[in-house]
């Protein structure tokens, strides 16, 4: 019994509702306005009707009178009582006498206090009749008593309602016009808005939407904007991603394939057989292009993983991440290298994880390149702007000038290494850990002469 009522309201558009809002304010308002305006044109037509009942009193108490064989004294002005209703009220009997051919004006008790000198005057509406009265203190125990009809004001109030109610209804329509067309116009935007969100639903269209004005739904239009440019931004990293990951895996491929081929064809009948070292070298290839594939394909899930929006919180302590790095390289490192090892506190806030496989891409770099018996510096220290480096330097060959502005890109491999194992990924990796974590990563030459990362991280002693 609830939920059709509220689904009614939902199915309601915001234009309806602007338009429904308008015009309920301005019924308020004008309800208000003609309510406050009936009430004092009331209040001023009684008292103008009273007043002028006060100013024919006091004429007739101040009026001459004449004798009649009925009562002693008659106030002169009886006779000329044409729009009203006068008569003489005595206090003694309380008896009314009015004059002849004309309407007995209306009594009450209060009137008869007036004539018995306990009251000097008495006002009162007379619903019966529908006049309006008045009883003044005269002479002899009398008082006089007026009576005017209530028709000329109460025709007066009418019309007035009639002119408030129809005035009051053409603002109401005027405020639901001037309703739709403002919600019709400040809604356009939204309207805009609407149709590029179904537009990138239904076609992937990523076009920014037009900007007019500097209003709220211009700054609304703005951060739709910046959401579809964010949006595309990911989309050409995933295709970029996708494009050059499949050319990196296309050559490891194709050449485990051959040696297959080559292996396989050397089992059939009639065909060359292959040597024991062929066949030895051979699955070399074959063993090494398998672990070329499993550290690529590491690699892309990696990066994959880091694409991703995380918001991590975790306190780390940056020389456990460091020495844990340091570690697995010792293992995988050859005995000709050793590493000097420099390390201060820090902490900050971030994904243990992801830090340490960025610090071990360094690491791992640096061992690559190093010639045997050379040492690879290993260095954590504060900067004191409130962040911290962790800079690697090798002895070996170092970064051409060409390639410094290329070395974080993915799949990059210089000239140098790509005789080397490796995907082309680590450092694009590290670049990218050190952007989440609201630091950067920088490549430059060693005083060792080699080549040498600083991965800047913000944080805390």
């Amino acid at each position: 019994m609830i939920a059709e009522p509220q689904g009614r309201l939902q199915r309601a558009s915001l234009r309806a509702r602007v338009t429904w809002l308008a015009a309920f304010c301005v019924a308020g308002a004008v309800a208000l306005v003609s309510f406050g305006a009936y009430m004092i044109v009331r209040k001023n037509v009684y008292d103008a009707l009273d007043e002028n009942l006060r100013e024919r009193a006091s004429a007739v108490v101040n009026g001459v009178a004449f004798s009649s064989d009925q009562v002693a004294s008659y106030p002169a002005a009886f006779l000329a009582a044409g729009d009203v209703r006068m008569g003489l009220l005595s206090g003694a009997t309380g008896t009314l006498r009015y004059p002849q051919n004309s309407q007995e004006p209306p009594n009450a008790p209060q009137a008869r206090e007036v004539a018995q000198g306990l009251r000097s005057d008495y006002l009162w509406t007379d619903y019966k009749t529908d006049t309006r009265a008045i009883a003044v203190e005269y002479q002899n125990g009398t008082a006089i008593v007026i009576a005017q009809s209530l028709e000329p004001q109460r025709a007066t109030l009418a019309k007035l309602s009639i002119v408030l109610l129809l005035i009051g209804g053409a603002g109401v329509l005027l405020a639901a016009i001037a309703g739709t067309a403002v919600a019709r116009t400040g809604l356009r935007p939204v309207q805009r808005l609407t149709e590029a969100t179904e537009r990138v639903a239904n076609t992937g269209d990523l076009t920014p939407i037009p900007v007019a004005g500097d209003d709220e739904l211009a700054r609304l239009t703005h951060s739709f904007n910046a959401m579809l440019g964010a949006v595309a931004e990911s989309q050409e990293r995933q295709r970029r991603l996708v494009a050059d990951a499949g050319h990196e895996l296309r050559t490891p491929l194709t050449s485990m394939r051959t040696n297959l081929e080559l292996l396989l064809a050397s089992e059939r009948p009639d065909s060359p057989t292959l040597s024991e070292e062929d066949k030895r070298e051979i699955q070399s290839d074959v063993r090494a292009q398998l672990d070329e594939l499993t550290t690529l394909i590491g690699d892309l899930v990696e990066l994959a993983r880091e694409d991703a929006p995380q918001v991590v919180h975790e306190p780390v302590d940056l020389v456990e991440v460091v020495e844990r790095s340091l570690d697995r390289a010792r293992r995988r490192a050859s005995g000709d290298v050793t590493f000097d090892v420099r390390l201060q506190s820090w902490t900050l806030l971030g994904d243990s994880s992801a830090l340490e496989r960025a610090v071990l891409n360094l690491l791992d770099n640096a061992v690559k390149f190093s010639p045997a018996g050379s040492a690879v510096r290993l260095e954590l220290r504060q900067v004191g702007d409130g962040s911290a480096v962790v800079e690697v330097a090798d002895a070996g060959p170092g970064i051409a000038d060409a390639d410094l502005p290329h070395v974080f890109e993915r799949f990059y491999r210089s000239s140098e290494a790509r005789t080397l194992p490796g995907s082309g990924l680590g450092l694009a990796i590290v670049k990218q850990v050190a952007q989440r974590h609201g630091g950067t990563a920088t490549a430059g030459r060693a005083p060792e002469g080699g080549a040498l990362f600083t991965l800047r991280l913000p944080g805390r002693p």
